[in-house]
């Protein structure tokens, strides 16, 4: 009951953020984050008993206010490599924080940035 309160009232807060601080003239731009993954071991349990609840959990990140645009499994150090869009830190902290008190993954999470974007900032 709690997880389901806060999902909503992260997304309608994240929402109202979005739209109160645009101007007519131009859409504001999501920022793009990394998101490196270890599961544990509830976390290998549950992927190996329910392996569709990986995308179940991107829906709920969208319902949080982020969007994965992509997702990787990798072999090493991390289990799963995201790149998410979000608008703010604020939403991927939400998003890392509720994720996280579920006790099935650990996160490290980085802000990135367009190299274009980063070499326009150079100038």
């Amino acid at each position: 009951m709690l997880a389901s309160f806060s999902v909503a009232r992260s997304a309608k807060v994240r929402k109202d953020y979005i739209h109160s601080n645009l101007d007519s003239n131009r859409v504001r731009r999501l920022s793009e984050f990394v998101v490196l993954s270890r599961l544990t071991a509830e976390g290998r349990k549950t992927l190996k008993n329910k392996p569709e609840r990986l995308k179940e959990v991107n829906k709920e990140i969208e319902k949080m206010g982020a969007k994965v645009l992509k997702q990787y499994a990798l072999l090493g150090k991390y289990d799963f490599l995201t790149i998410l869009e979000a608008p703010d830190n604020e939403t991927v902290a939400t998003v890392m924080v509720e994720l996280g008190s579920r006790g099935s993954l650990e996160t490290t999470t980085l802000a990135a940035m367009n190299i274009d974007d980063f070499l326009k900032s150079l100038k």
